[in-house]
């Protein structure tokens, strides 16, 4: 059997001892390799090119260009349409997440967490879904989302969808993975997945992340 390649992993940053302190963690998971290093995010969108990673882990504030446009840059880039963001937060009431969300970041967490949990965003992350911190997505959105609902009718927008595609499309705004969705609808892991897919497809949402944003953007999630 032919070996997995290990993660590709662009650590963006512009304080030095953060970059090391990842580097340093990485370097010790045969599943995962740093193949590049900024100090901007005008550094990550070069680098991004460059090397090609998986994930980058993506500071938001930096200088030249801040985290947010850089996301927005690199997942506009063709040819790095695979590439996944990760965006690391200092503080928990930091509007900037919302916007790098709809940037195209895959999901964020904040940059007190242990080693465990940034190793498993990294994976899970690079395996195609999004990892959003329930403790501060939700009250994120909630907030930041308010304003925007005027924009488009969130029954205007939701009308592609069939009933079974918004029940799922809700379930994935409170966080439930494809096997909790499944459980709750009564459908298989595989099925659950599959509708998830053309939730996607229909809303033009690049993956998960995006897909729990237009949940609350439309009403049909809402957290008080």
């Amino acid at each position: 059997m032919t070996p997995t390649p290990p993660i590709k992993v662009l650590l963006a940053d512009d304080e030095r001892l953060v970059r090391s302190g990842f580097k340093v963690l990485l370097d010790l998971e045969d599943d995962i390799t740093v193949v590049g290093e900024a100090t901007n995010g005008a550094e990550a969108v070069e680098q991004a090119r460059a090397t090609r990673p998986d994930v980058v882990l993506m500071d938001i504030r930096m200088p030249r260009l801040d985290g947010i446009r850089a996301t927005g840059q690199i997942v506009e880039t063709p040819g790095l349409e695979q590439v996944k963001v990760l965006i690391l937060s200092t503080y928990d009431t930091d509007e900037n997440v919302f916007e790098a969300l709809q940037a195209g970041a895959s999901g964020f967490m904040l940059k007190d967490a242990g080693p465990a949990e940034l190793l498993h965003a990294i994976r899970v992350i690079a395996a195609g879904d999004a990892l959003l911190a329930p403790r501060v997505t939700r009250r994120l959105i909630s907030q930041f989302t308010a304003q925007r609902r005027a924009a488009k009718s969130g029954q205007d927008r939701l009308a592609v969808l069939t009933d079974r595609e918004r029940e799922v499309l809700a379930l994935v705004g409170q966080g439930l993975s494809n096997d909790e969705i499944g459980a709750a609808l009564f459908l298989s892991p595989a099925t659950a997945r599959t509708h998830v897919s053309r939730t996607m497809g229909k809303l033009g949402a690049r993956d998960r992340a995006q897909l729990v944003v237009i949940a609350y953007q439309t009403g049909l999630c809402d957290v008080s």
